[in-house]
């Protein structure tokens, strides 16, 4: 052989191995596609079965599940604009647009499901608005939902640690799971990032965060100060993870999601030392932080605003503290997998926060995996 001929072999085979890693890496990215859309369908398959004639879901816990369930339908790319399912549930939605107050909670709803209703279903007017026709009732909820914000306009100045934040209503101390859903249908809405109820919402998002910083004045913020988030610090601050105020999962996931949709930079400090808590904790088994037995709570609540923080960030992998790389739209996927019931649907034996529902839960697993789409 001659030695041009073994250089041009050598060659060859240093491209054909270049060429393989390549192709391996873009297989790597994300679950296997089947896996993910088996999962999909099948969840898109329970919910169709399970919508009253009505239009709603689950209306009976809360008028809120059908927001998230048409989200979550829309978002799956399964059904077209004139599937009937998704006909029968628009129009249920639009039942509950009340002109007179200008919410999305229907005629008579009870106070303290304003806000949060009122966020899951601009979410699900704003991702069925492709041609314009639900312009008006997503910008009349935005606008609903920034008067109940807690600031000047209920006399709470900056110094007050219930200001920037949203309850579940603009009587109920604000807390830091509403607020997330206020500032996703803020930003679903098209509200441009200069709009003070931002500015506001960083202020609240800041003081959750167990993190002794100028962004956080509150006397416990260096108690435990691991840059992960409680769920308000309104008021006497609680944690839902335990009464010593300490971190957990799907608070520190949304705290995150919270301040970059408010246009905080992801070289903040405060996004930065929420990373390092995110590192540390990554997991998919459970929600971090609740000690073990109380650990599966609020678990599809977690896979959701997990995978939307993380899409936010614009990350594809999670390095954790021993330094091993996940991907975490596989993740997640696989781990919905385990979990998925034979019907399609999911449920969380924990039931907390309404996770006994399985339209809730189907809808919250679904938007998980409308993250996790593989990458090509």
């Amino acid at each position: 052989m001659t030695a041009s001929r073994r250089v041009w072999i050598s060659v060859g085979a240093v491209a054909l191995l270049i060429l393989g890693a390549f192709w391996q890496t873009g297989r790597a990215l994300g679950p296997d596609a089947k896996l993910w859309d088996d999962l999909v369908s099948k969840g898109v398959t329970y919910l169709r079965s399970t919508q009253a004639a009505d239009g709603s879901w689950s209306k009976e816990r809360s008028l809120g599940i059908s927001g998230v369930v048409m989200t979550a339908l829309l978002r799956s790319g399964k059904l077209p604009d004139n599937d009937p399912t998704v006909v029968r549930g628009l129009r249920f939605l639009e039942s509950l647009v009340n002109p007179r107050e200008g919410h999305i909670a229907g005629e008579n709803p009870r106070d303290q499901l304003k806000n949060y209703v009122t966020s899951v279903n601009v979410l699900a007017f704003a991702e069925a608005n492709k041609d314009g026709r639900y312009n008006k009732i997503v910008q009349d909820g935005a606008r609903y939902l920034k008067m109940l914000q807690w600031d000047e306009g209920e006399e709470i100045l900056l110094k007050d640690n219930r200001y920037g934040g949203a309850g579940y209503d603009s009587k109920s101390r604000p807390d830091l799971s509403n607020t997330q859903f206020f500032v996703d249908a803020l930003r679903a809405a098209g509200v441009p990032p200069d709009d003070p109820a931002y500015k506001k919402v960083v202020v609240f998002v800041s003081r959750c965060q167990n993190l002794k910083s100028e962004y956080n004045d509150q006397p416990w913020a260096g108690k435990v100060n691991d840059g992960g988030f409680i769920y308000t610090c309104a008021g006497d601050p609680e944690s839902k993870a335990g009464d010593d105020l300490r971190s957990y999962g799907s608070m520190t996931y949304a705290g995150v999601k919270s301040l970059i949709y408010a246009g905080v930079s992801k070289d903040d400090k405060r996004v930065q030392a929420a990373w390092e808590w995110i590192r540390k904790n990554y997991t998919v088994d459970r929600n971090p932080g609740f000690p073990p037995g109380r650990d599966q709570l609020g678990l599809y609540y977690y896979y959701h605003t997990m995978a939307k923080c993380l899409d936010a960030v614009g990350v594809d992998y999670v390095e954790d503290g021993q330094g091993v790389k996940h991907d975490w739209r596989k993740d997640i996927t696989e781990a919905l997998a385990k979990r998925q019931r034979p019907d399609g649907s999911w449920v969380n034996p924990a039931d907390r926060w309404m996770e006994g529902d399985p339209n809730l839960v189907t809808a919250y697993a679904l938007l998980a995996l409308s993250y996790c789409k593989p990458k090509k």
